[in-house]
């Protein structure tokens, strides 16, 4: 499979998402054998005026290159001439360029942005015909089911995408009305890939090397994108790649997802100094989920502030884990 510079047999990447997809958790992901990575789900009009906030979520490490650059909007004039930048900005690092047309959060369907396209696809077709057109990098676009059950229009919308120049797609197998609930419909993912002739990525519910192979038998597509099964378990992308080789890795220790943790917060406070403790936090909770105490360890997280704390925490607990065996 080949999109733009980038070849592969059957790419396992991490799907982008706000607020715990970035650069320290990225770069822990591509460590542990992820294939490809985006950025956080970066505005477009906030790029367009210069804010502060937006143009961090730009920061990459360079381990992660090539990467790929996931935007959202509703104007196809702004998005074109970012996406335009980023290409000239980023000469030979950025690799893609993804447009989000599924995210399902009140704030940016509110706006018209998001899965909210996926009723607007008049617009959503003049975004992709205008982004396709401005730049060189493949454009690829990610989207859902549909809005709700009573209107699921990814095969349409698919081919629209098609039609207007997107080099790939992926689909997320929920409707916005689920959110994240639910199961997500895998034979959608299967009838898109059957209709298109560019590559078709599947996400949804993978949590484990299994459900990859599953996903991938099922819906013949191109490749996968893990979201939710990465959280506390960046592991995911070397079982799936060993997998897919017909080899299995032993699931990591109790030792090993201590120590990996403390990894992730060390990136954390080296990238965000000691705002990123705090944003360690859900991470501390998806590593510690199912062992021994966890509840108790993340009430004493949530005190912590600085990364001295959070260590010792850490390796006192692991030590309390240890004497229980």
């Amino acid at each position: 499979m080949q999109l733009g510079a980038l070849k592969f047999d059957f790419p396992v990447m991490l799907s982008p998402m706000a607020g715990i997809t970035d650069a320290p958790f990225r770069l822990l992901c591509k460590t542990m054998g992820c294939d490809f990575t985006f950025t956080e789900m970066i505005s477009a009009k906030g790029l367009y005026y210069g804010n502060a906030a937006t143009n961090c979520l730009l920061k990459t490490y360079k381990a992660e290159h090539p990467f790929g650059v996931q935007l959202f909007g509703s104007d196809p004039n702004v998005l074109a001439q970012m996406a335009k930048r980023l290409e000239k900005a980023y000469p030979d690092d950025l690799a893609v360029i993804d447009i989000n047309m599924g995210c399902p959060a009140p704030k940016i369907v509110n706006n018209g942005e998001g899965s909210a396209l996926m009723k607007n696809m008049p617009l959503a077709a003049k975004i992709i015909e205008r982004v396709s057109s401005a730049i060189r990098l493949p454009l690829t676009v990610k989207f859902r089911k549909g809005w709700d059950d009573a209107n699921i229009n990814a095969i349409h919308f698919a081919r629209m995408a098609q039609d207007c120049g997107a080099a790939a797609v992926t689909v997320h197998g929920r409707t916005r009305s689920q959110g994240y609930s639910g199961i997500a419909d895998w034979d959608i993912i299967g009838e898109v890939k059957a209709l298109l002739s560019i590559p078709v990525f599947g996400n949804g519910d993978v949590y484990c090397a299994l459900d990859a192979l599953r996903l991938k038998a099922k819906t013949s597509c191109d490749g996968v994108l893990v979201a939710r099964g990465a959280q506390g378990n960046p592991w995911i992308f070397s079982e799936i790649k060993a997998a897919l080789n017909g080899n299995t890795i032993a699931a990591p220790s109790t030792g090993e997802r201590i120590k990996t943790a403390i990894t992730h917060a060390r990136l954390q406070h080296q990238y965000m100094g000691e705002a990123g403790i705090l944003q360690m936090r859900k991470h501390i909770a998806w590593y510690v989920k199912g062992l021994a105490g966890a509840a108790a360890l993340r009430n004493s997280v949530n005190s912590c502030t600085t990364l001295y704390e959070l260590e010792a925490l850490l390796n006192e607990y692991q030590k309390a884990l240890e004497a229980r065996l």
